[in-house]
């Protein structure tokens, strides 16, 4: 099953971009022999007073048509990293080829395209930057993938 992280803006070079890629690089290594992966880094221009709608027609841009669409979103669904596992193993099991999570701007994802989406991901109330928002996603995809696999790296 194909990953695709579908954010506004582009992420630079430094720290968080490091950690991004070393997180998709350990979530295709452990995922691999599960049917999980490639991720796809599919980034969208941030141009100030663009506005969430056009926003929202750059991302839908970015993933397949037959897509599982999955928004990161403060008023999504809580989980536990077992719980978001569970999700990806039943997603990949139910045949679906593609999921897409979507990461919106700094005014948030366009409701219209938040209410097509089939899944809404909180990673709590508060609001992350959305560059953090791909580290954070990118590392529970790994321990997604380690937990599937039973790997030793979640311990709860």
């Amino acid at each position: 099953m194909r990953i695709h992280i579908c954010a506004v803006g582009r992420m630079r070079q430094g720290p968080e971009r490091v950690m991004l890629d070393d997180y998709i690089d350990r979530f295709e290594k452990t995922g691999r022999s599960l049917g999980l992966g490639p991720v796809a880094l599919h980034e969208v221009e941030d141009k100030k007073g663009i506005g969430m709608k056009a926003e929202a027609e750059l991302l839908r841009r970015t993933f397949p048509d037959r897509v599982q669409l999955a928004v990161l979103d403060e008023r999504g669904k809580l989980m536990t990293s077992p719980q978001f596992a569970d999700t990806l193993a039943n997603w990949r099991d139910d045949g679906q080829a593609d999921v897409a999570f979507v990461i919106g701007g700094a005014d948030g994802i366009d409701p219209a395209l938040r209410q097509t989406a089939n899944f809404a991901l909180s990673f709590g109330k508060m609001v992350w930057p959305h560059m953090l928002a791909r580290v954070m996603l990118s590392e529970q995809l790994y321990r997604a993938a380690s937990i599937l696999s039973g790997a030793p790296y979640h311990r709860a």
